[in-house]
């Protein structure tokens, strides 16, 4: 698995009994998993008694690491030697691996659920509605009148249909149509292949 600097350095600090004690590392871990699982964001979620006496940014940067390590033990669908070669190699002891793990495994099918319906495919457009507009004054009550076009692509994705609204000067559409029409060319060479 691979993780970026940040993220190994927020692991060890989580691994190093001198910043977490086994509570703090337990109660962290949990909080972890919890706030990937809540479908709100909880700005107290850190606030427990537990972690009240680690250094807030200490505490934040171990929460960030977890839970990336967390989202990408998930999304490999990592199983224990996995995980336990990792945390091993960021210094975690056994007995705080064992912790990590059997919450890991807890929560393990709830968070692939909430990854995999995030999805994977960009929304299809089946829509799009268009108005020249103008600008007649600004906001110092000069004169400007220039056209704009308000443009709203309807588009649907997983079954549910919703509106992309947008607004931009000739020259910025001229630029899209222009990139739409390399982007058609692509694909009708890419199908020819």
């Amino acid at each position: 698995m691979e993780l970026s600097e940040s993220v190994q350095r927020g692991l060890q600090s989580l691994a190093d009994p001198s910043s977490f004690d086994r509570s703090s590392f337990q109660v962290l871990v949990d909080v972890s998993f919890r706030s990937l699982l809540s479908s709100h964001a909880d700005p107290g979620i850190l606030d427990q008694p537990e972690l009240k006496q680690i250094d807030q940014i200490l505490l934040k940067q171990s929460h960030t690491a977890a839970t990336t390590f967390i989202l990408e033990a998930v999304k490999q669908n990592a199983d224990k030697s996995t995980i336990s070669s990792c945390l091993e190699e960021l210094t975690f002891s056994s007995e705080r691996i064992e912790i990590f793990y059997s919450i890991y495994e807890e929560h393990k099918k709830e968070l692939g659920r909430i990854i995999a319906s995030i999805g994977r495919r960009p929304p299809h457009i089946n829509d799009v509605s268009w108005r020249l507009k103008y600008h007649m004054k600004n906001g110092q009550v000069d004169k400007v009148n220039e056209p704009f076009y308000s443009i709203s692509l309807n588009v649907e994705n997983e079954g549910s249909s919703d509106d992309i609204d947008f607004t931009c000067t000739v020259e910025q559409l001229q630029d899209l149509v222009g990139k739409l029409k390399d982007a058609a060319k692509s694909v009708e060479k890419a199908s020819q292949m």
